[in-house]
């Protein structure tokens, strides 16, 4: 029995985010992602102008006269959500921490298949794979995505790209389009990535918050990292120490966004206390123009 109080949450959220979901189908969510490929239809005569590679030489050596296959474009899609939930996704210094962000997002982003009568499935990981749910069509499959969303309790607190890639890559047969929802602080997955998006549409979802990039002036402070639960002390006070930090950050994120190109993958860059349609319905528009 679900309690209450999680019903009015889930409810609430599915509410917050239903028009959400329809401006988006009403702009580029389905012309941005490509079918799993084409089935062919049936044949008809050849007709002028049609071109050559597309007639049918058995059908046509029975008959005596060309004819040509017709294929259509398969359009269901097979959408999965891979969200990372370790310990830095509690950070939250504006109106929302980035798991609130996260549940928000994949809310849209289930509800936006569900409704073009897509599949879509969830795998939810730290350090290892805390919870996956095969992709399914329908609303209670969707309520229940949103559901552990917003209270899978982890045990983990490190975050292990590699693994939940691995085990996507396990689990998932044809080819889907896969949203991967993360802060990327994490090394080394460069090779299960660069594996995962020869098959797959993988679209990276880089989940920031706004003190990540920039330290205030606030003195002496102790720091806990949420992942590994080492505390260090430092001195805000000190320009060098803040820029030291910025440094750091930007290093990190020019290391990853080189991965990202060289494997020609076109990330979704989203930040705590933004709503979520614009730089969606921006980044589908943008995906169908390069199609």
């Amino acid at each position: 029995m679900i309690p209450r109080e999680m019903l009015r949450k889930i409810r609430r959220i599915q509410i917050r985010t239903s028009h959400k979901v329809d401006e988006l189908l009403a702009g580029n969510w389905h012309s941005a992602f490509k079918g799993r490929g084409i089935e062919f239809e049936e044949v008809r005569p050849y007709q002028v102008g049609d071109d050559v590679r597309a007639i049918d030489w058995n059908v046509t050596a029975r008959s005596d006269q060309p004819f040509v296959k017709l294929f259509r474009e398969e359009r269901e899609l097979s959408v999965h959500l891979l969200v990372d939930l370790s310990g830095s996704q509690q950070l939250g210094t504006t109106t929302q921490t980035k798991r609130d962000l996260v549940a928000e997002l994949g809310a849209i982003l289930a509800m936006s298949a569900i409704k073009n009568n897509d599949k879509v499935g969830l795998t939810l990981f730290t350090d290892r794979v805390e919870k996956h749910l095969p992709a399914g069509k329908g609303s209670r499959h969707v309520l229940r995505l949103i559901r552990e969303l917003l209270y899978c309790q982890p045990i983990g607190s490190g975050t292990d790209l590699t693994h939940a890639l691995d085990a996507f890559q396990r689990t998932a047969g044809r080819r889907s389009v896969a949203f991967l929802i993360s802060d990327f602080q994490d090394a080394g997955y460069d090779k299960s990535l660069r594996v995962a998006a020869r098959k797959h549409d993988i679209i990276p979802v880089v989940i920031t918050d706004p003190r990540e990039y920039e330290m205030p002036n606030v003195g002496l402070i102790r720091l806990e990292d949420a992942e590994t639960g080492e505390r260090i002390t430092v001195d805000l006070a000190s320009r060098a120490n803040r820029r030291r930090f910025a440094e750091l950050v930007a290093q990190q994120s020019q290391r990853r966004d080189h991965l990202f190109r060289s494997l020609r993958l076109m990330p979704l860059r989203l930040e705590t206390g933004q709503d979520l349609v614009d730089p969606l319905r921006r980044y589908f528009h943008t995906r169908e123009t390069r199609r």
